[in-house]
């Protein structure tokens, strides 16, 4: 395993993180555990929660995913091996969260609170905001529109919440999530006034369809120290080719879930079905291909892969190991300059 330095820390994260979101959905306690088991085997020491886990977000499955985890940690010896990341959901979504989530202090606080007791944790290493509490850019937005939204928690407010979880020991690095690069510069120019903890990563979208990360955040990753987390590296594993020729597997998320449309376009489908044949002349796993090449990318500190089975896990977990040649890189740019992101 390949691990890298988190920011300026002394914490040095796996590039391979262990995404958590099917599990008490698609995956069971028991399947959970056996990830884990599996992840922590070959060195991954990177694991990603989030409050709102399982995916698709329901009332009744809520803090699952937490919990199998903490139903894990409980057994396990080497806590202060872990790295442990997890999320606090802004508002605009789940109305079964806290009555409708806020970044406020108060929902912050409270948020972790209950995180740690799902866990079975004393603290987080890092505490991620999970989106923005004002509206702007993400989970695939493009083509910012100004909208007043005096309503929305100030950054500096959710900045200062944060510092005082990091004051108290309960946090030792906080992170943002489907952020921009004017959010990102925020928090960072506060933290500079104010003297509070520093933004240590981001985690945002990056795939081969989606690399629209480049345009205005790969340089404030480099400059800033603020490394790209990069989630939904296969595309919903639409990169694996699975889907390619109207196929639909039995169990798979695009076969259970429209919630997962986004990478499903036509447009999507015709760079699908250039990437997998590069994997294919080039000897390839087509899933391996795409994850080998964001873990070539600069910019990243850990690529946070999920699976649904331990085979689908080894296999991307292996991607580590996977060194591609020139001529494939040259082929992979070629396509994304024929067909620049086309599942932003």
């Amino acid at each position: 395993m390949e691990y890298r330095q988190l920011a300026d820390t002394s914490v040095k994260v796996s590039v391979i993180c262990l995404g958590t979101m099917t599990w008490g959905e698609q995956n069971t306690q028991q399947e959970a555990h056996q990830q884990l088991d599996l992840a922590v085997e070959r060195g991954v020491n990177f694991i990603d929660l989030a409050e709102m886990y399982p995916v698709p977000p329901k009332a009744e499955t809520q803090g699952l995913t937490e919990h199998y985890f903490g139903s894990w940690l409980a057994d396990y010896p080497n806590r202060e091996k872990l790295i442990i990341a997890t999320k606090v959901s802004g508002p605009g979504m789940q109305s079964y969260i806290r009555g409708g989530p806020q970044l406020t202090a108060k929902h912050i606080k409270q948020a972790l609170e209950d995180s740690l007791k799902r866990m079975g944790s004393d603290y987080i290493d890092l505490y991620q905001v999970h989106w923005p509490a004002r509206s702007t850019n993400f989970f695939g937005e493009l083509g910012y529109e100004h909208k007043d939204d005096d309503s929305a928690t100030p950054i500096e407010q959710t900045l200062e919440a944060l510092n005082d979880l990091v004051q108290a020991g309960k946090v030792r690095y906080i992170g943002i999530s489907n952020e921009t690069p004017w959010g990102t510069m925020a928090y960072l120019k506060l933290a500079q006034q104010h003297g509070w903890p520093r933004i240590v990563s981001i985690q945002n979208p990056y795939s081969l369809l989606n690399r629209t990360f480049e345009i205005g955040l790969a340089e404030i990753a480099h400059r800033e120290q603020v490394g790209l987390l990069a989630y939904s590296p296969l595309g919903f594993g639409v990169l694996s080719g699975k889907y390619l020729d109207g196929k639909a597997p039995a169990e798979a998320r695009l076969t259970l879930f429209e919630f997962f449309n986004r990478y499903s376009n036509a447009l999507g489908t015709s760079a699908t079905e250039r990437y997998c044949k590069i994997a294919d002349q080039a000897g390839l796993n087509p899933a391996q291909m795409a994850l080998a090449y964001v873990n070539t990318r600069t910019f990243l500190t850990s690529n946070i892969i999920g699976a649904t089975t331990l085979q689908q896990l080894e296999a991307n977990i292996d991607s580590v190991n996977i060194k591609l040649s020139a001529d494939v890189l040259e082929e992979i740019e070629k396509t994304h300059a024929e067909i620049p992101n086309p599942c932003p």
